[in-house]
């Protein structure tokens, strides 16, 4: 269902929202430890790729209160921070997931201020680069998840696909297939999202 982005009226792109779902600075959060073992990996790949800015400013970190997510990049800070439950699945698992962040952090590298899809063309060529040529956009490992109820529904005037969210929109969002189809994927009121009705399609009041 998932198949819009929040396309809000704002003069500068953001850049505090990490890649992946989550938010903070990591730095800020003592409750987070340092990965250095991990931080000499990824730094080596990033100095591979020619990327030794990115390599400079690159932190690394667990975060002991994660559940049901793997790990979080934070492109304007340069951070990653991973589920200390990856070290149950090995090695392999745990390196994995570093280079899928890491991932997002190059892609957002190389395209400097342009805003980019989390898991767009940018981000599978940043996998590729990185040794990950079939990553998938989320992992099937088995951790907690909690179920979080989507009661906030909306639907585009245009194409009429919905889109289910947990919250409900701060700001004006509109579609984001249909603003890249018809406005050169700029906002647009044409397509701007109304809420409507669970179920029933009905305009929400």
């Amino acid at each position: 269902m998932n198949v819009f982005a929040a396309f809000r009226k704002l003069k500068t792109p953001q850049t505090s929202t990490p890649a992946a779902v989550g938010g903070g600075n990591p730095s800020l959060n003592p409750n987070y430890k340092p990965a250095p073992e991990l931080h000499i990996l990824a730094n080596a790949k990033l100095l591979k790729l020619g990327m030794d800015l990115l390599a400079k400013k690159l932190t690394v970190a667990w975060n002991p209160r994660m559940r049901s997510t793997a790990g979080l990049a934070y492109p304007s800070t340069a951070q990653i921070v991973l589920n200390p439950r990856l070290l149950g699945f090995g090695a392999a698992e745990v390196e994995r997931t570093l280079f899928h962040e890491l991932a997002h952090l190059v892609a957002h590298h190389r395209c400097g201020r342009r805003r980019i899809a989390p898991h767009g063309p940018e981000w599978r060529k940043a996998c590729q680069d990185l040794g990950l040529p079939n990553e998938a956009r989320c992992h099937d490992l088995p951790l907690p998840r909690r179920k979080l109820a989507r009661d906030f529904v909306y639907q585009c005037p245009h194409c009429e696909t919905l889109l289910e969210r947990v919250r409900a929109f701060r700001r004006p969002a509109a579609c984001m297939m249909c603003c890249r189809k018809y406005a050169s994927g700029h906002y647009d009121e044409r397509f701007k999202l109304s809420r409507i009705r669970p179920k029933t399609g009905l305009p929400a009041h």
